[in-house]
Parts: structure tokens; C-alpha cells; sequence
């Protein structure tokens, strides 16, 4: 039994004949024919008695019509639906993102989306790339943006690279050559630095100045990198954070590139088993434009 069958069957019992359902559905009168005899072969009951004025349904056939017609209305609503989510209007698109990128990356895209798609529903919610991962695990969010790279239950695009910066208090600067130019390993040696505390980004500053075999000396571990960023401006010591992180930059505090390079991806990221709805994917175009 399929939609078509049953749409045949209501349009015969409605028009009284073969050759007006057939006409009326754009079909041949023997495609209409072969239809209902598929339908009542795999049904095992008549539905419909053929005679020289036409056809007329029998008794479990108007049963069976009565609910046809609720299924076909059915499939009318969830093509409705269907379509409006399509054309994106009365749906929702969910975004959960780590601070920094919440900040400064989101709200002129989230902005120029809905210029676009004024109808979606849109919602942003922060939290730590962990807690973006357990929101897109647990269907809390569509998308989200991370750093990367991700585990494979994630599909992934990379959107920016973000520089991290060497933060110093300008009075107190014990750094030579302009502002400009990377700092050396040298001066970075003379500094106490404050850290993000439980941060990919501080696994990410540990392991560069390891690699280097570079001292890294430690006297403030704190949760939030706009901290960091008002400590230094008053002289408690240097930071190290990827520049998105430590934006606004105050006119108290210096900013200087690392000896070697070191970056971290800033990537959009959906569910690899979940096909993305048509909001995620035009929100994805808009973010990788």
C-alpha cells in the first residue's frame, strides 16, 4: 500500500468512474486500474464494484477511503512543513560557541544572516569548546563553533586562524625593539606569566614553549581571559592568549607577536551522523564566505 494507490482510491470514489479519476490525476485509465487492483490483491477485499455507469466503493472500501483521506491530509501537512523549512521560514537555528568566538566572530555573521533569513529563529548560547561538544552531542545545538581540530564525531570546516600574543603592561615593558616586532626568547625568560586555568589554549602555550625547550614561569593561574587581560594592564605580570581571546587590547597594555608562531583554528562544527537542515547549511555558507 502506498500513497498513490490510496490517492487513486479516493479520486475514483469521489469522481464514480475510471476514466475521470484517470483524467482528473493525469494518469491512464489502465495505470488507474492497475492501482486499485494492486491495492485490493494486497488488501484481500474489494473496495469498489465495476459496472456499465461507473464505479462505486463498497462497504469497507468507504471505510477505507475515510482513512485515506486522513493519511493523504497527513502527508499534505508534513509537506507543508516540509517546504516551510526549505524556504527557512518558522524554523530555528540553535549556535553554541566558546567565548572569544561568540564575541567577535558570530555577531556580524549572525547579523548578516538574518538580514537574509529574517523568519529563522536563531539562539546563541556559550560555553567552554567542551561544553560546545556535550550541546551538539546531546541536540542542544545545530552548530558550534571550536577550536580545531575535533574528534571524528564531528565534521568539520575551519573559518580562522587566530594569532597568539604575548600581553605585557606598557609601564612596565621589559622588552626591546618596537612593539611591532616578535618578542625574543630572551625577554620572554624575565617574565611571571598569568594563565588560563583548565584552558585548551594553555595546553596549547605549555606544549609550544616545551617544544621549544623554553622556561615557562607561572604566577597566576585565573579562570577568565578578560582578567588576564586588566592583570597585566596593572602590572601583575605577562599573559600569553590567542589575540580573539584578549580583544579589546586596552592603550595600557602591550602586545607583541611569540618568537615562533603559534596558532590556534577557530572551526564551525556539526554532528557527522546528523544531516545539517537547510538553516545550518545556509549559516554555514555565511560563515565560510
Amino acid at each position: 500500500m502506498n500513497i498513490s494507490q490510496l490517492r487513486v482510491l479516493v479520486t475514483i470514489g469521489q469522481c464514480g468512474s475510471f476514466s475521470d479519476a484517470a483524467l482528473q490525476l493525469d494518469m491512464s485509465q489502465s495505470a488507474v486500474s492497475r492501482a486499485i487492483a494492486s491495492l485490493e490483491n494486497e488488501l484481500n477485499v474489494p473496495l469498489l464494484i465495476r459496472g456499465r455507469l461507473g464505479a462505486k466503493l463498497t462497504y469497507v472500501g468507504e471505510r477505507v477511503v475515510a482513512h485515506a483521506q486522513q493519511i493523504l491530509e497527513l502527508r499534505e501537512s508534513i509537506e507543508y512543513e516540509v517546504n516551510l523549512e526549505k524556504a527557512l521560514y518558522n524554523s530555528r537555528l540553535r549556535i553554541a560557541s566558546f567565548r572569544s568566538a561568540a564575541t567577535h566572530l558570530l555577531p556580524p555573521k549572525i547579523a548578516q544572516f538574518q538580514r537574509t533569513y529574517p523568519r529563522v529563529d536563531v539562539s546563541l548560547d556559550e560555553f567552554d569548546p567542551a561544553g560546545v561538544e556535550q550541546a551538539l552531542r546531546n541536540g542542544d545545538a545545530d552548530l558550534g563553533l571550536l577550536p580545531l581540530p575535533r574528534s571524528e564525531d564531528f565534521t568539520t570546516w575551519e573559518i580562522i586562524r587566530d594569532e597568539y600574543v604575548v600581553l605585557l603592561p606598557k609601564t612596565e615593558a621589559k622588552t626591546e625593539g618596537p612593539a611591532t616586532q616578535p618578542i625574543t626568547w630572551d625577554e620572554l625568560s624575565t617574565q611571571s606569566f598569568i594563565l588560563l586555568n583548565y584552558a585548551e589554549c594553555t595546553t596549547a602555550v605549555r606544549e609550544h614553549w616545551s617544544r621549544w625547550q623554553q622556561p615557562l614561569q607561572v604566577a597566576y593561574n585565573v579562570k577568565e581571559d578578560s582578567t588576564i587581560v586588566s592583570m597585566v594592564a596593572q602590572g601583575l605580570g605577562a599573559a600569553i592568549l590567542p589575540r580573539l581571546a584578549a580583544m579589546p587590547i586596552p592603550d595600557t597594555v602591550e602586545s607583541r607577536s611569540l618568537p615562533v608562531p603559534l596558532e590556534r583554528i577557530i572551526g564551525v562544527a556539526i554532528l557527522a551522523n546528523v544531516p545539517p537542515s537547510p538553516a545550518v547549511t545556509r549559516f554555514l555558507e555565511v560563515l565560510k564566505n
